[in-house]
């Protein structure tokens, strides 16, 4: 084979190597992470969970750096670019900068095929092991068990909330989901449990492998007004908090949980209150009710089940009045699409129903058969597409909502973030 010259040659390698995109088995990760002596001598927070993981990563990055650690970050999925995926220091890295550890996993791997995933998940996480960090996140891509992630032992474990998702993969309620999420946590190691309302599988295992369980509610809450937060945990407390700069209630969930991290962790990563604060405020994060300056209002968010999506009719609800609300909507044809726009769907005036460009996808059409009769829906080929005609169609004071799969929302942040100036304006 002739070695690949650039990232996205390693990329398109990393398709054609493994007969199926998804293998849920560890061994095979395992084994190469062990030829190519992986070891994080940094503290190492593991993130799993079904919605919030990236918030609470995002917060946990964003605290760290303001306490002046050199933190690293694997995210997952990118909205454009795969060098979103690896952060240092709180910048993506450069495509080159990831090849000699592509090359390396390569050698490594001998006759062993790998996924896309767990490729790439191994050469980002030998260039995190090996930069000069603090500490390390590494958020899981999905269930915990047989995910790439969970070839690596955690210092600290975080469930965020769980729901239902990826079924076919990870079981068919709460319980079993959980169960397969609560496989990242480790013997005689914190597991901070973000999930309020934990299924029983969670808190089961966490016990049987003697993990050092936080629970939600328990090891650690929060409370507050309209104005201001507070959180307590064993020892720690912190009075007097501005809500985090992620907006949406469910934001507090993330945040109590990523502060329960600092304290399991105080020994070996001790967190001023000021960076606490400081990181809180200064926290970002694309595509989480991301609200765009401009009019007509535009909000862009991931959400993509019902749990999450529930959470985003919650937070349109809370943003006040608009005359007309338009939603530019994608999604993969295997989720719970009918479950998730049950709570979106009487604050939706107009669809704008697009083609993803995968083919997991669910086509306008099927996505219009969802939506159902007696809604205004228009057909899209792409998100951008669906958002020009949005925009085109809208007054100045009304919303336009861009949702569902990150292909969605990444579909109308490729050539930047949109300006919004309604032609009606002025």
């Amino acid at each position: 084979m002739t070695t690949p010259a650039t990232l996205d040659d390693w990329l398109a390698h990393c398709e054609r190597m493994h007969p199926i995109s998804m293998d849920l088995s560890l061994e095979r990760t395992v084994e190469v992470a062990r030829r190519l002596d992986i070891r994080f001598t940094m503290p190492l927070v593991v993130v799993a969970g079904t919605n919030g993981k990236g918030s609470t990563c995002a917060m946990l990055e964003s605290i760290s750096r303001q306490a002046g650690y050199r933190v690293g970050l694997y995210q997952k999925p990118e909205l454009v670019h795969f060098t979103e995926r690896c952060r240092v220091d709180g910048r993506p890295v450069d495509a080159d900068a990831l090849l000699p550890h592509f090359e390396a996993v390569e050698q490594a791997r001998g006759d062993i095929t790998l996924t896309k995933f767990e490729f790439t998940t191994l050469a980002i996480a030998r260039l995190l092991s090996l930069a000069p960090l603090d500490l390390v996140i590494l958020e899981v891509g999905l269930g915990g068990r047989y995910d790439a992630v969970n070839a690596f032992d955690a210092d600290c474990a975080v469930i965020t909330s769980i729901d239902i998702d990826h079924t076919e993969y990870l079981g068919p309620d709460r319980e079993s989901i959980g169960l397969e999420k609560a496989q990242v946590m480790r013997t005689g190691r914190p597991a901070i449990i973000g999930d309020p309302v934990p299924p029983a599988s969670v808190v089961d295992h966490a016990r049987e492998i003697g993990a050092d369980l936080w629970l939600a509610g328990h090891d650690f809450h929060h409370g507050g007004d309209r104005q201001q937060w507070h959180w307590s945990g064993r020892d720690r407390r912190y009075n007097g908090l501005a809500f985090p700069a992620l907006r949406g209630a469910n934001q507090l969930l993330n945040a109590s949980a990523a502060l329960a991290v600092f304290e399991s962790l105080r020994e070996r990563l001790p967190i001023s209150a000021q960076a606490v604060r400081t990181g809180l405020a200064l926290v970002d994060l694309p595509g989480r009710f991301q609200v765009v300056p401009g009019q007509p209002a535009l909000v862009l968010d991931v959400a993509h089940n019902p749990q999450s999506v529930a959470a985003l009719a919650l937070n349109l609800d809370a943003m006040g009045f608009y005359p007309r609300t338009r939603a530019v909507f994608g999604a993969m044809r295997d989720k719970d699409i009918a479950g998730a726009l049950a709570r979106i769907r009487p604050l939706i005036d107009v669809w704008h129903l697009c083609a993803l460009p995968t083919a997991r996808a669910a086509t306008p059409e099927e996505l219009a058969a969802v939506v159902g009769p007696g809604s205004e829906v228009m057909l899209h080929a792409s998100p951008a597409e669906g958002l020009q005609a949005a925009i085109a169609a809208s007054d100045p004071a009304d919303r336009i909502v861009v949702f569902g799969s990150f292909f969605t929302v990444g579909g109308v942040l490729r050539d930047g973030l949109p300006r919004l100036a309604a032609p009606h304006a002025g």
